[in-house]
């Protein structure tokens, strides 16, 4: 068994043992983590897409200056 299935298998033993009121908690605390996980994604591929268009505006003679500050 991995490490990962092993932690898996370790939190569901645990959520199986809580009341329903805080099985909710758990649901949207889970969601919570994976909108954020998205949202990182989300705005790493962004800053990759816009790479080549500020490559010409940040890549110019007048602000090579600025490269070995």
């Amino acid at each position: 068994m991995t490490r990962q299935e092993s932690i898996q298998e370790s939190l569901i033993e645990k959520i199986r043992t809580l009341p329903t009121r805080q099985l909710a908690e758990v649901v949207d605390f889970v969601d919570f983590l994976r909108s954020r996980l998205v949202d990182y994604e989300l705005r790493k591929a962004s800053a990759k897409l816009s790479e080549e268009s500020f490559r010409r505006v940040w890549d110019n003679p007048d602000d090579a200056e600025y490269d070995h500050l």
